[in-house]
């Protein structure tokens, strides 16, 4: 910043459509880069001249070389990167008038009167003061004489969006923040890492997880590890004796025959006076009450570093360029507003909306109405919790049901996916306690007509949380002919009165066949529900399939290692993945990877297509460009093989860069189920037990697939499954993930000029 203002040059009118800025600030969050590489290519594509600052708000104060123009290749090479590259500080000459009064004539100094801030509740209201000021600033500006009257005219209104970079999770107005994502694969994965520890010696673990009022995290990490107790600000324990109740539960689970316990604390937890729970505190009450060889992992930092996740990369992406768009083209006096996700769909709204009915949540919290505190947070936040006590429970609660127990049999039909173990024992654990004899049916539809069926109980499921593959084996036979009558005979002989279904388009369309076949065999009226379990994201009636999520992020990691060996020795890689017909996967790990270009099967490939991306790459290379990406779905095309595609590149690309090709293959279906893909299949598996709950006593017992659409779970009647698909391409007519092309083409194609 200049101490002498009098000698500084009067800012003059910029020529550019729009000139904007973006900072991160606040804490860091993994995800805030790839938010900042989609903002100024974005911004690049839409003609606007983009710049960075340095350092937050700080930067803004020190103006300089804090506030740098950006190109496209500015932001090359950040996307997988954790952190923040445009770093973060804390800004105190930032909350002064005088301060803002710099950063102002700073940012009007290069013509800029748009900030995109990607940050918390706090950077997004101090970005809000700052345009409320403007006005007052600028005629403060003008009268001091340090800009001119055209400047205060021409930039008379500051535009601000805000993008919510933070692990917590916790701002009201967008279903999940920038860097939530990761952080909880960071506890996942260690709590993973504890449980076998802990099992090997017979121990209790007490985590503390971050998330300020905020319980997302622990809850969610409660979930997908298989928690034994969890403590959230939000919903504190019901019994003023709580260090009791939860060494009762931890000791009939040992008492069950598990060999270890894991106790997960949010930091921000309470109990119903609002005193703090910390997780010393629980230590010390399960030694002094159990004597139990007890251990304390506080996680920390590590929660906010190392590379984002696939689903952090997406969403900073769609988000970033939501941003650049509403920068540029809504008029200047357009109101701030947050780029948030609700329902699986970009949203703007009103910024200090959202940030108010946040902070709000901390008073509640306060006043101990934590009932409000749940309810702000959502109905699928509640739907967990209640789903998380049943399930780390040591055992059910009693039945109380009259005459047969209705018996409900589990099985895979297709490809194996990870998370199907993560269903079935949400499915067994949700079905006993709600008073269902639960059978597991080995080897699929297959192991049905082989009668291969036994009884599951409560603690067969144990440890199957986080265990990738298919513990009930999968098969993708089709019963044909006089196998649907041995199924028939093989219902009535096990006295099976539902089937859930947890696989892929195989198993959708047994089911639809077994629907159909009623009419000629009564004895198949037994309620169906269809349980999307698919690496190819390629099921009707859902947005998102079990095992999809970690298959994308096993190719990210996977690419990111291709990038680095790509990178040191001027190489193009067309990399293979997996998805059958359908083109999710390619699309999706190209926007998360970087990719200049992706072939899906819905558009195929053409002479004219390949001809032009290999043109494109010999001009970028030309020009200094390191790194050449291409990702190719399986069946994009047939003649246009992964292999022909890099003879023809690497012949065409001479001296300029040498070619390679990574063919991913059966990695992409294995690994442990990532968070989302154990939460989404816990979540599945108790709705799906909710609606037999509901529905065996109907004449007619209905068929149906459950699944996710617009963020919220939702029933579609088997019988329109015909209608729902493209039969011969076999995907669905409507796939939500395509209209993100748009995106991905804004991102990753450099505009000419």
């Amino acid at each position: 910043m200049s101490d002498d203002s009098e000698t500084q040059t009067l800012p003059t009118v910029d020529v550019a459509p729009a000139s904007v800025a973006v900072l991160t600030s606040g804490g860091d969050a993994p995800g805030m880069n790839a938010a900042l590489r989609a903002v100024v290519r974005a911004g690049i594509n839409f003609k606007a001249r983009m710049f960075a600052v340095i350092d937050g708000y700080q930067g803004l104060v020190e103006g300089k070389d804090f506030i740098r123009p950006m190109e496209w290749n500015s932001v090359g090479g950040i996307l997988q990167q954790g952190g923040t590259a445009i770093g973060s500080a804390r800004a105190q000459a930032f909350r002064t008038p005088e301060g803002r009064k710099q950063a102002a004539l700073n940012l009007l100094e290069r013509g800029i009167d748009t900030l995109v801030v990607i940050g918390g509740d706090g950077s997004l209201t101090g970005a809000n003061v700052f345009r409320s000021e403007w006005s007052e600033i600028l005629q403060a500006l003008l009268q001091e004489g340090r800009i001119a009257e055209h400047v205060l005219e021409r930039h008379a209104h500051l535009k601000v969006v805000g993008l919510v970079g933070s692990i917590d999770n916790d701002m009201v107005g967008t279903d999940v923040t920038i860097g939530a994502d990761t952080a909880l694969h960071r506890i996942v994965e260690a709590v993973d890492a504890i449980a076998s520890t802990a099992a090997s010696h017979h121990r209790t673990f007490v985590v503390e997880v971050m998330g300020r009022n905020c319980g997302y995290l622990a809850l969610m990490s409660g979930v997908a590890t298989g928690a034994n107790w969890v403590l959230i600000p939000e919903n504190p324990p019901d019994v003023d004796d709580w260090e009791d109740a939860m060494c009762q539960a931890l000791m009939a689970g040992r008492g069950a025959g598990r060999r270890h316990s894991i106790v997960i604390v949010a930091e921000g937890a309470r109990d119903r006076a609002g005193n703090t729970i910390t997780a010393q505190h629980v230590k010390e009450a399960i030694e002094s009450r159990l004597g139990a060889d007890t251990r304390l992992t506080i996680l920390g930092h590590v929660q906010r570093g190392g590379a984002p996740s696939a689903f952090d990369r997406y969403l900073a992406t769609i988000q970033g360029y939501e941003a650049a768009r509403y920068a540029v083209e809504e008029p200047a006096d357009a109101p701030p507003v947050l780029i948030g996700l609700r329902r699986n769909r970009l949203t703007r709204v009103p910024l200090m909306e959202c940030v108010d009915r946040t902070r709000s949540v901390a008073g509640l919290l306060d006043a101990h109405r934590y009932a409000e505190a749940m309810e702000l947070r959502g109905g699928s936040f509640t739907e967990y919790w209640n789903a998380l006590h049943t399930l780390l429970a040591a055992k059910p609660k009693e039945a109380h049901t009259e005459g047969r127990r209705r018996r409900i049999a589990i099985l895979h039909a297709g490809g194996p996916a990870p998370g199907m173990n993560t269903a079935v024992r949400a499915a067994v654990r949700l079905g006993i306690d709600a008073g269902f004899t639960m059978l597991g049916v080995e080897n699929g539809f297959q192991g049905l007509l082989d009668g291969h069926v036994r009884e599951l109980s409560w603690m067969t499921v144990h440890g199957w949380v986080s265990r990738g593959g298919a513990e009930l084996g999968v098969s993708r036979k089709r019963p044909e002919g006089d196998e649907l009558r041995v199924l028939a005979e093989r219902i009535v002989e096990h006295g099976i009165d539902g089937i859930l279904m947890i696989g892929g388009l195989t198993g959708y369309e047994i089911v639809h066949k077994l629907l159909m076949q009623r009419q000629n065999d009564a004895r198949l009226n037994v309620a169906m529900v269809c349980l999307p379990a698919s690496i190819n994201n390629d099921a009707p009636g859902t947005e998102h399939c079990v095992g999809a999520d970690t298959a994308l992020n096993s190719i990210v990691s996977d690419v990111d290692k291709i990038k680095q060996s790509a990178v040191a020795s001027h190489r193009a890689f067309i990399v293979e993945v997996m998805g059958r017909r359908c083109g999710y996967l390619a699309l999706m790990s190209g926007m998360a990877t970087g990719a200049e270009r992706v072939y899906l099967p819905e558009e195929g490939i053409t002479l004219d297509s390949l001809n032009r991306d290999v043109q494109r790459l010999i001009e970028e290379f030309g020009h200094g460009k390191r790194l050449g990406l291409i990702i190719r779905n399986e069946q994009a095309e047939t003649f246009y093989t992964t292999d022909f595609i890099a003879r023809l590149f690497d012949k065409e690309g001479g001296d300029l860069f040498d070619v390679r090709t990574a063919i991913l293959g059966h990695v992409q279906q294995g690994g442990n189920p990532t968070p989302y893909d154990r939460n989404q299949a816990t979540r599945l598996a108790g709705r799906a037990i909710a609606f037999f709950a509901e529905h065996l006593d109907e004449t007619a017992r209905p068929v149906t697939a459950v699944g996710i659409e617009g963020g919220r779970v939702h029933f579609t009647d088997m019988a329109y499954f015909p209608d729902l698909m493209d039969m011969k391409a076999r995907r669905p007519k409507k796939q939500w993930w395509m209209e993100l092309q748009a995106i991905m083409r804004a991102i990753s194609e450099e505009p000419a000029g």
